[in-house]
This record gives structure tokens, sequence and C-alpha cells, in this order.
């Protein structure tokens, strides 16, 4: 599991090979969901109010480097750590 942010908590990571459409996951203590890169739809899983409130806000400063992480990933390459939420 490639991490490439944390904050509050919360781990963010991209798999290798991940299934379509592009998206990361969210851990944060026993919960865990994979959330769309573009829009920011829960695809599996689920996160409490607060921690899905921030990983919203994080995703939505750094759509692009997600969407540029999801294509690394996509072709085997390293990932790039992008900044946590302050």
């Amino acid at each position: 599991m490639p991490v490439i942010s944390r904050f509050f908590g919360i781990v963010i990571a991209l798999y290798w090979n991940d299934h379509v459409p592009a998206h990361f996951h969210a851990k944060y203590g026993g919960e865990e969901a994979a959330i769309r890169i573009d829009n920011g739809k829960v695809l599996k899983g689920r996160l409490s109010k607060r921690a899905s409130s921030l990983v919203e806000e994080w995703r939505q400063l750094h759509v692009d480097e997600l969407t540029e992480n999801w294509q690394l990933a996509r072709e085997h390459r390293a990932l790039r750590y992008i900044a946590p939420l302050e």
C-alpha cells in the first residue's frame, strides 16, 4: 500500500493496478473508504463525518497531484508524496 499522505491520523494510499475509476484509499482508525479523485464520491466503505470532511477538503486541494499519482501507479512508477492538510 503506497502511502502518499498522512494528516490528523488519516492515511491516504494508492494501490498499483487498482480498478477504474481513478480513486484513492483513505484509512482512519478501523475505517476505510475508496474515494474517486475527480468528484470525491465514496466508491466503497465509509469514514466518520469528521474524517470524511477532512479528506474531502484535502482532495479538493490536490486533485491534480492525485490524478498524476494515479497515472504513475498505473505505469508502476514511484508515487509522489502529497502535502498533508494542515
